[in-house]
């Protein structure tokens, strides 16, 4: 996948976890660095537990990277002490 893929594809997971975690987007530049740290941390763990290869863009990319995207915002929300709904 390019460079632009990965960034496509950090900002979409990223804004769909953020909204599902906490209501709203984050920001452009926040949401592609989530997706794209999340994306990393799903891809990870999906090969981990041997599921999935995502280095291809696909549906299935993507529902990973919102994934790890999630649990990488819930990780950063118990690490700044942030509230997940205002």
């Amino acid at each position: 996948m390019s460079i632009l893929g990965w960034v496509v594809l950090g900002l979409i997971s990223g804004f769909i976890a953020s909204k599902a975690i906490s209501g709203r987007g984050s920001g452009c530049f926040t949401d592609i660095a989530l997706g794209l740290i999340g994306a990393v941390v799903g891809g990870w763990l999906f090969s981990y537990f041997g599921h999935h290869d995502p280095m291809r863009f696909n549906l299935t990319s993507m529902v990973i990277a919102i994934i790890g995207a999630m649990i990488v915002l819930l990780v950063w929300h118990a690490i700044t002490g942030r509230s997940l709904r205002r």
